[in-house]
């Protein structure tokens, strides 16, 4: 029990997730490549951080493995204290729906689907009604630009269009962690100064921690971390 002169230490923050000795290789049956080897990484609750660095150092590998679409080898990735690699594969595809958002370089839209079809699937997969997850995927959209393409098929939206549909498809659940690989690869500029002023817009708002792997310097400097990836370990960069 504490006496008058003694002061409650506050509890120590518990990272939103804690990458724990993540180890990760490939092999072509004669040559092995060890891309991550007992890695170690904690992001807060809110937090921005770019993975930075040349091609192949495993930063989409590391991404991959932060959003559960790929396993380690070895290692443990926790979220809230909770290893999520050892879910069943149904609870492992709930935490994914309900926790995170990924952007890829290549977006993987439906082409045959319109804009606002695409930005509502994850709302549905998670059983929202139709007409409340078309009325958020409109939301989104209207946000990276497109109010005027909600019911364009993305086969007829250009490169950096389809991009923002992906980048409001990742958006449209709020999700806690958004993972983003090369996000404005394929946009101009302008697009793509817009698509970093409205992360961070996102990131304020909703306390969304945002991890970007990015060869983009300019939305590298507006992360509050960057880091790369050296002989399979992370490391802090300028």
């Amino acid at each position: 029990m504490l006496n008058e002169n003694q002061e409650k230490r506050p509890e120590p923050i518990q990272p939103v997730i804690a990458v724990r000795n993540l180890s990760k290789s490939y092999s072509n049956g004669v040559i092995r490549i060890d891309v991550l080897k007992e890695l170690n990484f904690d992001l807060s609750n809110g937090e921005t951080v770019a993975i930075v660095g040349a091609s192949g150092i495993g930063k989409s590998t590391l991404l991959h493995i932060i959003g559960t679409l790929d396993r380690p080898d070895s290692g443990n990735l926790l979220f809230k204290g909770d290893d999520v690699f050892l879910y069943d594969d149904h609870r492992l595809a709930r935490f994914r729906n309900e926790s995170v958002g990924f952007v890829f370089q290549f977006h993987h839209l439906l082409p045959e689907f319109s804009a606002l079809e695409n930005t509502m699937m994850p709302a549905l997969i998670r059983g929202t009604g139709k007409s409340p997850a078309a009325r958020a995927a409109e939301e989104v959209l209207v946000r990276v630009g497109l109010k005027d393409r909600l019911n364009y098929r993305v086969g007829k939206l250009s490169g950096g269009e389809q991009q923002r549909v992906a980048l409001a498809r990742a958006l449209v659940l709020k999700p806690l962690i958004l993972l983003a690989d090369e996000p404005t690869g394929n946009l101009d500029k302008a697009n793509s100064e817009r698509i970093h002023a409205l992360l961070m817009e996102l990131n304020q708002e909703f306390s969304m921690t945002l991890v970007v792997v990015t060869h983009n310097t300019e939305l590298a400097a507006c992360m509050s971390r960057r880091v790369t990836i050296v002989e399979g370990k992370l490391v802090a960069t300028p």
